[in-house]
């Protein structure tokens, strides 16, 4: 009984803010999603107060699990009642970006350049349905709603989430930034009880970067495939 007790004490006590900082539980398959007092501007910036406070998780794996050396990405996330955010951090070696780019309407095969993604699926019965978002570093963006289940699968780019974007791109230091901001009423059914404190979703994240023929594949949950889609390799996100 005083072992379990002190088991989720210890436990208790990983998810609790420290010197004003968020720290993440000692679980590689889960990122908390802290809330944040009301919904915040994008600066794409990891030292601003909302963001400051917040430890995220780290995406440094390439897709069968190897080390991808100097692109340790660190994704934080926070949420309000109608959206949540994600802000990923992204070291490099080399840009590969989309000339001539657009940021007023989303751009068809984003992924084909340097981005940063989130797939999120709500639904825990039919796991191949799911939605994915993207940012460049550019701050171009692209939604789609996916379903593996069918023969072809489908990949929905019309379908609108109506999420915002912002990245910044700092040359200097090799790094670049982005931010979303997505509606939290795009991703539950129709009929479920709205996001709360303790609502989970399943989660991946990735990263595209760098030219070919050496494009770094990083992910979060390795998906030991040769595909992002592979969603029995998600893991959890947890609203706190």
């Amino acid at each position: 009984m005083k072992k379990a007790l002190l088991i989720a004490l210890f436990g208790f006590l990983l998810v609790q803010p420290s010197q004003g900082r968020f720290i993440m539980p000692n679980d590689s398959s889960l990122i908390l999603s802290y809330r944040a007092p009301s919904d915040f501007a994008l600066t794409a910036d990891p030292n601003v107060e909302v963001w400051k406070e917040t430890t995220g998780v780290i995406a440094e794996k390439g897709t069968r699990g190897e080390l991808i050396p100097n692109h340790r990405t660190e994704i934080r996330s926070r949420w309000t009642k109608k959206n949540l955010y994600f802000l990923f951090i992204c070291p490099y070696e080399e840009l590969y970006l989309k000339p001539n780019p657009r940021v007023s309407t989303e751009t068809d095969k984003l992924w084909e350049w340097d981005v940063a993604e989130v797939f999120i699926g709500t639904d825990f019965r039919n796991i191949k349905r799911y939605t994915e978002f993207q940012v460049s570093p550019q701050g171009e963006w692209v939604d789609l709603m996916i379903d593996r289940g069918p023969q072809p699968a489908v990949h929905d780019t019309q379908w609108n989430s109506g999420f915002e974007v912002k990245a910044r791109l700092d040359r200097e230091k090799k790094v670049w930034y982005g931010e979303m901001r997505i509606p939290l009423a795009k991703l539950v059914r129709t009929g479920s009880r709205p996001p709360h404190a303790g609502t989970e979703m399943r989660i991946n994240l990735y990263r595209i970067q760098g030219p070919p023929p050496n494009r770094k594949l990083i992910n979060w949950q390795p998906v030991n495939n040769d595909t992002f889609h592979t969603p029995e390799a998600f893991g959890r996100l947890h609203l706190r």
